[in-house]
């Protein structure tokens, strides 16, 4: 076990989201923070063992595919293996290390499944296919929203990811046609929905029948608000 002090900016879900744990490993190695939302700079704060665990390289293999077989992002099997200075140059018999993946809070992955149901509702009035939740691209989705927090922003391009676009092909997600809405404050899913629906740009990206998949991501900043990413594909 190891611990950190708390930074500007920080908050309980972009440290879980650092060290590559669960937000309720963090809260039960830290039984003294009785609010999730309530941590503070300068606090020092214990950060359990991650419990990676490691991969050996078959032929065939690629950075791309061996984190879509884990269902993490590219980056973050790159962050775990600092050895690793071109992604495009791995080999056979070689070992990585695999980040363990976070477990989202039970309250925030209830929200994102209804956002994805209210959507696919939304598409059956107007005769538009439902879209397939797609994992992948719900995680992408959830760091979106909490590199929204992290870096105290909120717009389509990222200072840490770019485009939408870019991003989406950082994580080896691969597509034909793309979008993404976002929205910040809203409380509720049906909320949120309400906020989109009546914005013509945000309307059509939910009622596009170009696309195919879905992945929605919430997050939580320091004062409690709500960061929402959707994101549609045509795979």
């Amino acid at each position: 076990m190891t611990t950190y002090t708390v930074m500007p900016g920080d908050n309980i879900w972009s440290i879980a989201r650092k060290y590559g744990i669960s937000v309720n490993d963090l809260l039960t190695t830290n039984p003294q923070i009785i609010d999730p939302t309530l941590i503070f700079p300068g606090q020092t704060i214990n950060i359990p063992s991650n419990n990676n665990s490691t991969y050996m390289i078959v032929p065939g293999d690629t950075l791309w595919s061996i984190a879509r077989k884990y269902g993490i992002g590219v980056n973050d099997l790159l962050a775990a293996n600092p050895q690793i200075t071109n992604p495009a140059r791995i080999f056979s018999g070689q070992t990585i290390n695999i980040p363990k993946v976070p477990s989202e809070p039970s309250d925030i992955k209830a929200l994102e499944t209804e956002v994805i149901r209210l959507v696919n509702t939304e598409r059956t009035k107007v005769g538009s296919p439902p879209l397939t939740p797609n994992n992948e691209l719900n995680r992408v989705a959830r760091i979106k929203s909490e590199d929204f927090v992290k870096n105290n922003y909120f717009s389509h391009n990222s200072p840490t990811y770019g485009t939408p676009f870019d991003m989406l092909r950082s994580f080896g997600i691969t597509f034909t046609a793309a979008g993404e809405n976002i929205a910040k404050g809203q409380r509720t899913a049906q909320e949120v929905m309400n906020t989109w629906m009546n914005s013509s740009g945000h309307r059509a990206n939910i009622l596009n029948p170009t696309y195919n998949q879905i992945g929605v991501g919430v997050a939580r900043d320091n004062n409690g608000n709500l960061l929402w990413t959707q994101i549609f594909i045509r795979s």
